[in-house]
């Protein structure tokens, strides 16, 4: 009654890896995360120098 359920064998329940807990899926999200920072920089760079080369022609240079 108290303490840890058990199964019909007396075993105590076991762990088990759902779907997308396992190794190749912890290098897929390595890889989007990745990807995801490099993508985030460059988008940055990109509107960076766009409102660099905006305050450039505003200012007459």
């Amino acid at each position: 009654m108290f303490g840890r359920p058990k199964n019909k064998s007396g075993e105590a329940h076991r762990y088990y890896l759902l779907p997308g807990m396992g190794r190749a899926n912890r290098k897929r999200r390595h890889v989007v995360r990745f990807w995801t920072i490099i993508v985030g920089l460059a988008t940055g760079l990109i509107i960076g120098i766009a409102f660099y080369i905006a305050h450039r022609m505003s200012m007459g240079y």
